[in-house]
C-alpha cells in the first residue's frame, strides 16, 4: 500500500456533511483525555491494537489529534492526525454497522480541516487501504515510491 497526498487548501468544506450527520444523531467532535481508555478500547477491539497505539500518541499532542464520531452516546468511529509522524492523517475507522453513511467521510474532511487549521498545507494518508475513498473524497494522490514509506521496519507480532 502506498501513501496519498492530499491538499489541504483545496479540501471540500464540511459544513453540509456534518449538518447531514447531525440531523441523523452523529456528532464528530475533538476527543478529550478522559474519553482516552473508551476510544482506545474501541479501537482496539474493532481494528487492531496497533491503531489503538496510534490513538494513544493522538491523545499526547495539544490539542488532541484524534477525532470521535458519536451517535446514541456510542462511539461510531475515529480519526487521528500526527500519530505516526508529523503531517500525516491516520488511522481512521467507523463502525461496521454505520459505513456507507457518510460518517467516514465527515471525520475524513473534519479531521484534515483541523491539519489545515493546524498550518499544513499538505497532509500524507499513510500506507492507505482503500485508495479509492480517498481519491474520491479529498482528491488525494498517490506519492510514487512511498510503498512501504515509513512503516518499512515496523515490528509486528
Amino acid at each position: 500500500m502506498a501513501d496519498l497526498l492530499v491538499k489541504l487548501y483545496a479540501l471540500p468544506g464540511s459544513l453540509e456533511i456534518l449538518a447531514d450527520l447531525s440531523r441523523n444523531g452523529v456528532e464528530i467532535k475533538r476527543a478529550i483525555t478522559p474519553e482516552k481508555h473508551h476510544i482506545l478500547n474501541w479501537v482496539g477491539e474493532k481494528f487492531s491494537k496497533g491503531w489503538a497505539s496510534e490513538c494513544d500518541a493522538a491523545f499526547s499532542n495539544a490539542p488532541c489529534s484524534c477525532f470521535v464520531a458519536v451517535k446514541d452516546s456510542k462511539i461510531a468511529g475515529f480519526a487521528c492526525y500526527d500519530a505516526t509522524a508529523k503531517g500525516f492523517f491516520g488511522p481512521i475507522g467507523v463502525a461496521e454497522t454505520l459505513r456507507k453513511t457518510g460518517l467516514g467521510k465527515g471525520l475524513l474532511i473534519r479531521t484534515l480541516e483541523a491539519m489545515r487549521e493546524a498550518g499544513y498545507g499538505y497532509a500524507i494518508v499513510g500506507w492507505a487501504g482503500p485508495s479509492d475513498f480517498f481519491t474520491k473524497t479529498v482528491g488525494a494522490t498517490v506519492i510514487e515510491g512511498s510503498e512501504p514509506g515509513i512503516y518499512k521496519n515496523m515490528l509486528k507480532g
